[in-house]
């Protein structure tokens, strides 16, 4: 490749970075004001005020931080996927699910997703999938970090895959958890997916992000 090509395309990418800077610039909303409405140790629920891009300032828009949290793909020696099924209070119904739960934090709070973590992701994923199914793996692969719901909170999920998880011990659930363990092969998960059965958006992304390990 000539030298003068090569400028080029150096040319090229440097002015694409640029517009992409000046294209996400000119979408940003500016929030002008933010009212606390409930603040304790569950959520942070918030009513604001946004410039939008035009100049022109919307509210209210409401917005809640939650802590970030971690899914588990979880199969067992024998290739079933360890799935957990319970009541899902948001949509009033019983789903089944991967095993998933809560990042601890120092504070003990249930909402933040700042730099207060007793534990880091990985650390929470065994911790989860020990309590919630009593199995544990050595063979952990991380997959993303996605936001749960982009739109109205700025909390995280953290996709691992563990694989043959063996069964080491009984269940150690919270106060409020009640679920029981169901094993499913990968195409009765697929299934389920597409009957509605298998309902949470995160847990698809999870399932369907395993499959190209």
């Amino acid at each position: 490749m000539k030298r003068e090509e090569k400028n080029d395309i150096i040319r090229s990418k440097a002015e694409q970075n640029t517009e992409s800077r000046e294209d996400r610039d000119a979408l940003v909303w500016e929030e002008v004001s933010t009212e606390h409405l409930i603040q304790d140790e569950w959520i942070d629920f918030r009513r604001s005020a946004y410039r939008l891009p035009d100049g022109s300032v919307f509210e209210p828009y409401y917005t809640y931080t939650r802590k970030d949290y971690v899914v588990i793909v979880a199969s067992d020696t024998e290739g079933n996927y360890l799935c957990v099924r319970q009541f899902r209070q948001g949509i009033r119904k019983v789903t089944t699910e991967f095993p998933a739960g809560g990042i601890e934090r120092k504070d003990g709070k249930e909402y933040g997703s700042d730099s207060g973590f007793a534990e880091n992701a990985l650390a929470a994923a065994k911790r989860e999938l020990r309590e919630e199914t009593g199995y544990e793996s050595d063979e952990w692969s991380y997959l993303l970090a996605m936001p749960s719901h982009a739109t109205i909170a700025d909390d995280y999920a953290y996709l691992f895959v563990a694989r043959n998880c063996r069964k080491v011990s009984g269940q150690s659930l919270d106060e409020t958890e009640f679920l029981n363990v169901r094993k499913h092969t990968a195409q009765e998960i697929d299934d389920m997916i597409a009957k509605g059965e298998f309902p949470q958006a995160v847990h698809i992304a999870a399932w369907l992000l395993s499959l190209r390990r």
